[in-house]
């Protein structure tokens, strides 16, 4: 089965830098790409006791309004070199946006999301816009990509993993990694920074290395331990002198992984996103 992409829009320059992004990481591969615009109605909200009722103006007008966005999006993918192997639907529908990414998941048997870190409305203050945050935190059923804005598209060559090998890791989650490491001939750089500064692990973290040893076997992967530094700043030291192309979350549900932005780790990061980010779920 072709592989399957949602790519949510609200029709900004960086929505369309992530199409195209996406566009260009599974070039090679056969792909079925869903764009997806929900829109909403000025006035009200999803949790109003009244919604606008198909057929209502405000609604039709706003219905019009997306799915003429979409169709000046498919005008722009046809001034894009034409690959045979990708075939592209659109989804307009009235919701939230995290609702309606969560709808076309279950609908459309989803395998991965590819967005922008920011919409149109996004503070240049903010890091993330908040339907990424929304989506990254809320949407566990397959991996996100989030590009940054103007990010110009390099095939990724070094993926950085940054764990602390705290909590185990599943074969199903690292294989979306595996599988992108893979198409793009990339050594998976997996950091792990000695917080402890005696450059050893304990047991528990000598077993969760091993186990990601033995699922990433048959890929081209290294593991580094860097020596106790703020956090941030070693691995966007890491980053920096290696031209690392993509950075890899783990967002767990348990322990003390709440979601990738309140996870520790990308909290002391500080993670102001140059690269591509490759969020994975424990599901």
């Amino acid at each position: 089965m072709d592989k399957r992409v949602l790519l949510p829009t609200d029709f900004s320059k960086n929505a369309w830098n992530a199409i195209k992004y996406a566009l260009a990481l599974y070039g090679d591969v056969p792909c079925d790409f869903f764009i997806l615009h929900a829109f909403n109605v000025s006035g009200y909200t999803l949790e109003n006791m009244s919604v606008p009722e198909p057929g209502e103006p405000y609604f039709e007008a706003a219905k019009n309004e997306s799915e003429e966005g979409l169709q000046r999006t498919l005008d722009m993918l046809k001034l894009l070199p034409e690959n045979p192997k990708h075939r592209f639907h659109t989804i307009s529908t009235f919701n939230s946006v995290s609702e309606a990414v969560r709808y076309a998941i279950d609908t459309k048997d989803i395998d991965i999301i590819v967005m922008g870190t920011k919409g149109i409305t996004e503070s240049k203050a903010r890091i993330f816009g908040t339907n990424t945050v929304n989506i990254m935190e809320r949407i566990r059923q397959c991996p996100v990509i989030a590009v940054p804005a103007d990010y110009t598209y390099v095939p990724p060559k070094d993926i950085a993993f940054p764990t602390d090998y705290k909590s185990n890791f599943k074969k199903k989650e690292i294989g979306y990694l595996m599988e992108i490491a893979k198409m793009h001939d990339a050594k998976i750089n997996v950091v792990h920074i000695d917080k402890n500064k005696d450059g050893k692990l304990n047991a528990v973290e000598k077993a969760n290395q091993k186990l990601l040893q033995d699922i990433l076997e048959g890929t081209d992967y290294e593991l580094h331990f860097l020596p106790a530094v703020k956090i941030s700043k070693g691995i966007n030291l890491f980053i920096e002198s290696r031209h690392c192309d993509m950075i890899v979350f783990l967002n767990r549900k348990h322990l003390f992984f709440g979601s990738i932005l309140s996870n520790p780790l990308v909290k002391e990061i500080g993670y102001d996103p140059q690269i591509p980010i490759l969020e994975l779920n424990d599901n």
